[in-house]
């Protein structure tokens, strides 16, 4: 158990004041529940910063700081490959998808998929996306946050309703803006918090010199061999961006921050700060996890479980005093990802579900809608947490193998479906329903592999990274063939949302977002070369 001292309190007690001050203000200022607009799009008028600061800090969760730092202290830096690959993603998110989802003028991405391809698909991606949220986002991050409060002496459950209903509070009131404003602060403290257990851990280990010769050249070898069980290169090179496309540049809990932009430069401008700011993960989660290995190493601190790695660290190397700062970083990165996960859950199920239930419900009434669906899809995540455990005995190892058998058709149908107008609903729905069959075959023969032999053993545990490979190319192949053997789609569902027909923003104002895009490019091959 963490120790904390008075001022630790404080600081924690501060944070949380601050969060709902800066709620408060978002939700009386921006009027949210006026309209359906302002309450799941943030009224449409958020600039570029917010947009970043939002996009990083509702993707950094709990699950990432515990995982991270645990698969840190596990196998070193490798898994900081999915960090960095995540500034790929989101200069393709800004500069690719984001004029046609702006411009399009839709709330969801299964809205979107409806108007390129069928009301099928649409439903598809509604219910994939409810589960999946269930499964890998709301249970997932509670239960990480509930580890957070075991450590400073709150039970298990307790931490978990004090979680729920902290961010449920303000997330059901005051909807996307808060979620945004919040999540810009948050960001902050996530980082500052961050950045003190780097630096005491690193000081008490001697240096950055001393962190190398401990653990050695291969922890900071981030281009692992074809037959490493969770990092191959192969499967980081060609099946990580797989994942990429569908959690960056076609989930509904990140784009809907780009949908709340005031235009389509505010929107790129804010993936491509994303972008920067998806550099620090490597640093202030991975690395604070191989600390944690090395000063174990050496005697000075004890590691029970590696998913502790931060936790302890925090205790051994934090002095009493600034531990609430990290605390408060570890619950403000719950929090954020948590009524991110809040808000587009609730968006999907009333504009995906309700409104196409009821069309003609009055604006008020969308929003009231919204605030019950939160409030169910919590206690749904907080039933399946107990059987988490039951699936990966690594926390973040598990979010990114189930993500691996859901994303490759949706990938497909996103990514293929803006750059051919050819393909139509009957091929996206075939690509998606061959992906689901396969991938659900996949996801029940991996909980039997005990019981397997031979080539069904082979295809329920080769690399997840690997299957991602596989799966989208299949799901691709259906969906072009398919869609060549039946009639092209009509003109409304590619106009404008292809681009063969789509019309880009000025080139004028792209210069600026250019230059910085090719400096964080550098950057990225520069941790690549470093870390070879």
């Amino acid at each position: 158990m963490v120790d904390l001292i008075s001022l630790d309190y404080v600081i924690i007690a501060g944070y949380f004041l601050l969060v709902f001050g800066i709620a408060a203000w978002a939700t009386i200022k921006e009027k949210v529940n006026s309209s359906s607009s302002d309450y799941f799009l943030g009224g449409k008028n958020v600039g570029w910063f917010v947009i970043g600061a939002s996009l990083f800090a509702s993707n950094i969760g709990s699950e990432h700081l515990v995982g991270l730092a645990g698969s840190g202290a596990d196998s070193g830096v490798a898994v900081g490959q999915f960090e960095i690959l995540a500034g790929f993603m989101l200069l393709l998110l800004g500069w690719v998808f984001v004029p046609f989802y702006v411009r399009s003028g839709v709330f969801t991405m299964p809205e979107f998929l409806e108007k390129r391809y069928s009301k099928g698909a649409r439903t598809y991606l509604t219910w994939v996306s409810i589960i999946a949220y269930i499964l890998t986002k709301i249970s997932v991050t509670i239960a990480a946050g509930a580890i957070v409060f075991t450590a400073i002496g709150v039970e298990f459950w307790t931490g978990a309703l004090i979680i729920v209903i902290a961010t449920g509070v303000y997330t059901i009131f005051g909807g996307l803006k808060a979620v945004l404003y919040t999540d810009m602060i948050q960001m902050f403290v996530l980082i500052g918090g961050s950045i003190a257990v780097t630096v005491y851990g690193l000081q008490a280990l001697g240096g950055w010199g001393e962190l190398q010769a401990t653990v050695g050249d291969s922890y900071f070898d981030m281009w692992q061999p074809m037959d490493h069980p969770d990092f191959p290169w192969t499967g980081i090179l060609f099946g990580a961006p797989i994942l990429g496309i569908w959690y960056w540049c076609t989930d509904q809990y990140i784009v809907q921050r780009v949908l709340s932009a005031r235009n389509i430069e505010q929107a790129r401008k804010g993936t491509i700060f994303g972008g920067f700011l998806k550099m620090l993960p490597l640093f202030l989660f991975v690395v604070p996890g191989i600390i944690a290995y090395a000063l174990s190493q050496k005697g000075m601190l004890t590691l029970e479980s590696n998913d502790q790695s931060l936790i302890v660290m925090v205790k051994a190397m934090v002095p009493a005093g600034l531990r609430g700062l990290v605390i408060a970083g570890l619950l403000a990165a719950l929090m954020s990802s948590l009524s991110s996960v809040f808000n587009s859950c609730s968006t999907i199920f009333t504009i995906d579900v309700y409104k196409r239930w009821k069309p003609e419900t009055p604006e008020k009434k969308l929003v009231v809608i919204g605030q019950i669906a939160t409030i169910i899809m919590v206690g749904i995540g907080l039933l399946w947490i107990p059987f988490m455990e039951n699936v990966s005995d690594s926390l973040f190892v598990y979010l990114q193998s189930v993500q691996g058998y859901i994303s490759p058709p949706i990938a497909a149908v996103f990514l293929l479906g803006i750059f051919f107008k050819r393909l139509n609903g009957q091929g996206a729905m075939a690509a998606l329903l061959t992906g689901l069959g396969i991938g659900t075959l996949r996801f029940v023969l991996e909980q039997m592999q005990s019981s397997l032999s031979g080539v069904v053993l082979e295809f329920a545990t080769f690399n997840f990274l690997h299957f991602a490979i596989f799966l989208f190319v299949v799901c691709s192949a259906v969906l072009v063939v398919v869609s060549l053997m039946t009639p092209a789609p009509a003109a409304e569902q590619t106009d404008g949302i292809t681009f063969e027909r789509g019309v880009q923003t000025e080139s004028g104002k792209k210069r600026g977002d250019t230059l910085l895009t090719i400096i964080l490019i550098a950057i990225i091959a520069a941790l690549w070369i470093y870390f070879s």
